[in-house]
C-alpha cells in the first residue's frame, strides 16, 4: 500500500505542507475513472521537488502522495466552498480544471464513498499536520505553516488571462500578521525578479484558513506558483533545470525569512 504522505521532521519553527503534488490513485478508485482523470493533469507537478530545500534550512516537510482526485486535502471535510459563487472543484472532484469528467458514467462517488475517503485519505494527513504544529508550537511558541502549491499559468475556469508568477495568500490577513508578510515580501522582492501578489485571486485554501491562527501563535501562508516559473507547461511535463533552480532559490529565501521571523518572536 502506498504511504499516504512523506514526512521529514525539522526543528525550525516552520512547517511546509505540500498537499497536491501526489499522483497515486488506488487501483479500485482508478478503475472507476476516465482516461482524462488518470492523466492527473491538475497535479501540482514537482512541487515536492522544489521544496526539497526545506530540510537544509531545518524546516519540516509534509508531502501528500495521493492525487487530489482521490480526495482534496485542501478542501473542507464538509465540502463548503472556498470561493462561494465562483467555479471550484470539490472535496472529491468530479471534473478536471478543464471540465472533463473524472468518473465514468454511473461511477461518481456517493455520500458514503466520500465519507470513507475522508476517513482513509484526508484525515490522516490533517492529523499529522496538526500533531507536528502542536509539537513546534510547544517547542518555539510561534510557528509558520507554509502551504506549497502550483498551477498552470492559464486556467480559464478559475481566472481570466495569465496568472501572476507568485501568488501568496493569508486569508486576507486573517492567517498571518503584517510583520511576517513584510518579512517574506522583502525576501521575495530581493530574489528572482518574479511578479508577485498577495491575497489576490488565491487567498489560501482550507489549510491556510484553518490552521493559520495568529492568536494561537500559528501563522499560515500559501504560495501558489505558476508552472511557467519552473517547468514545461505542456505534457509530457518536466522540470526546466534553469527555471527550477531559480525557483528553489526563491522558495529557500522566503522560507528562511519566515523561519527567522518566527525565531524573532520568541526573543521578544
Amino acid at each position: 500500500m502506498e504511504p499516504l504522505y512523506k514526512f521529514t521532521s525539522g526543528e525550525a519553527p516552520v512547517l511546509v505542507s505540500v498537499p497536491h503534488a501526489g499522483t497515486h490513485i488506488p487501483a479500485k478508485i482508478a478503475s472507476t475513472m476516465t482516461p482524462a482523470a488518470l492523466r492527473v493533469e491538475d497535479t501540482d507537478w514537482f512541487v515536492d521537488a522544489l521544496y526539497d530545500v526545506a530540510p537544509a534550512l531545518g524546516i519540516g516537510l509534509l508531502t501528500a502522495t495521493h492525487s487530489r482526485y482521490v480526495v482534496d486535502l485542501n478542501r473542507a471535510p464538509d465540502d463548503v466552498s472556498l470561493y462561494p459563487g465562483k467555479s471550484v472543484t470539490e472535496l472529491v472532484p468530479t471534473t478536471t480544471f478543464a471540465y472533463q469528467p473524472i468518473y465514468a458514467p454511473g461511477q461518481i462517488p456517493d455520500t458514503d464513498e466520500i465519507a470513507e475517503r475522508v476517513a482513509l485519505y484526508w484525515r490522516p494527513y490533517h492529523t499529522a499536520l496538526q500533531s507536528e504544529l502542536n509539537r513546534l508550537v510547544a517547542k518555539h511558541g510561534t510557528v509558520v505553516l507554509w502551504d506549497g502549491h502550483s498551477i498552470r499559468s492559464v486556467v480559464p475556469r478559475f481566472f481570466d488571462g495569465v496568472l501572476t508568477d507568485m501568488n501568496f495568500g493569508t486569508a486576507k490577513g486573517q492567517a498571518a500578521n503584517e510583520s511576517l508578510v513584510a518579512a517574506v515580501s522583502g525576501a521575495a522582492n530581493s530574489n528572482g525578479g518574479y511578479g508577485a501578489v498577495w491575497d489576490d485571486r488565491f487567498i489560501g485554501g482550507y489549510i491556510t484558513r484553518t490552521y493559520g491562527k495568529p492568536a494561537a501563535r500559528v501563522h499560515a501562508i500559501q504560495l501558489e506558483m505558476t508552472w511557467r516559473t519552473y517547468m514545461v507547461e505542456q505534457a509530457p511535463y518536466k522540470l526546466d533545470p534553469g527555471r527550477a533552480a531559480k525557483a528553489r532559490a526563491y522558495i529557500a529565501a522566503c522560507l528562511a525569512a519566515a523561519r527567522d521571523w518566527a525565531r524573532a518572536q520568541r526573543a521578544e
